[in-house]
């Protein structure tokens, strides 16, 4: 039987990855920073701990590694060097214990973040830009150790989208809370291209990459195979919240001009506002990626899309 390491297990992807492996009726060792319930052997452990112990991995045949420092939205300034401690260097003791105890197969869940954006459409693998944040730069730090390090036989890399499902984290259900309270501006339709991804199909994706020998040494980004303008995710959140539809746009001027005030106020207090530039940015900017290689490669079909899931979604919040 094989046995699996899961750091992040108490996570929103981890808790979903942990269930699918044990009703597999395999062995599930669990790296994390809190208790939580379940057949887990469960160790209490943080990656950025001086004592870090090497045996963790001792007997384990695969490691998925979530564990990281995420990005945090709220900082009007980040420290790379905080990213690098929990990202990088984390990542790098636990391959090093990987190494040590003869670890097969390490797959690691980073993201499209690692790469900068730029006007290839869609966004594949062969994109080359850095990173532009110190939380994308700290994850490709990690992506170039798990790849090129030696560590292990089977080295993976995975680059999910923007993951939704059922969790209260997160901007998707930060945007259903501010619509279903009327305080989310009716955004015109600008025609852009966001990429998403179900949490499940990210956890079927990463078992592909564990399961299948040619995705040793490989990248692959992750989405449900749509894109999304944001307007249509207004819509369709306004459709599963029971919410008639709306005919009304707040002018993209009046939207810029409020991002710019926005902007100051983050300034004035050393903390982003919850509306500001990067905020807009994020609401009417693009963020497409292909997941064509691993459907090529790995077989991988994603089952969910955005619009049959949000009214679960939905339902999910409102308990």
């Amino acid at each position: 039987m094989k046995k699996i390491l899961v750091t992040g297990a108490s996570g929103f992807i981890g808790k979903i990855l942990c269930d699918k492996l044990l009703q597999q009726g395999l062995y599930v060792r669990t790296l994390i920073r809190r208790n939580i319930n379940g057949e887990q052997d469960n160790v209490n452990l943080d990656l950025t701990s001086d004592s870090f112990p090497k045996e963790i991995c001792t007997s384990i045949d695969i490691v998925f590694h979530l564990a990281g420092k995420a990005h945090a939205l709220t900082e009007v300034a980040q420290d790379i060097d905080d990213y690098r401690r929990v990202n990088t260097e984390g990542t790098r003791k636990l391959l090093e214990a990987a190494q040590q105890a003869g670890v097969q197969k390490f797959i690691y869940f980073s993201s499209v973040k690692a790469v900068g954006y730029c006007e290839s459409r869609p966004m594949d693998e062969n994109v080359q830009m850095p990173a532009d944040t110190p939380y994308g730069q700290s994850k490709y730090e990690a992506e170039q150790l798990v790849l090129h390090g030696g560590y292990v036989p089977h080295p993976v890399v995975i680059r999910p989208s923007m993951v939704y499902g059922n969790t209260e984290k997160g901007n998707l259900p930060r945007m259903i809370d501010a619509i279903r309270k009327g305080v989310f501006p009716p955004l015109p339709e600008v025609h852009n291209k966001r990429s998403m991804v179900h949490v499940e199909d990210v956890v079927q994706a990463a078992l592909l990459a564990a399961e299948k020998p040619e995705a040793a040494r490989q990248v692959y980004i992750v989405t449900d195979g749509h894109s999304y303008s944001t307007r249509q995710i207004y819509d369709w959140i306004r459709e599963a919240l029971g919410k008639p539809s709306s005919s009304l746009t707040m002018p993209l001027a009046w939207l810029r001009t409020m991002a710019k005030v926005g902007d100051g106020i983050g300034m004035l207090r050393g903390r982003r506002f919850m509306f500001d530039s990067d905020a807009l940015e994020k609401l009417i900017g693009s963020a497409w990626y292909s997941s064509a290689k691993i459907e090529r490669e790995l077989g991988f079909k994603p089952v969910h899309n955005l619009n049959s899931s949000l009214p679960e979604i939905v339902r999910y919040l409102e308990r």
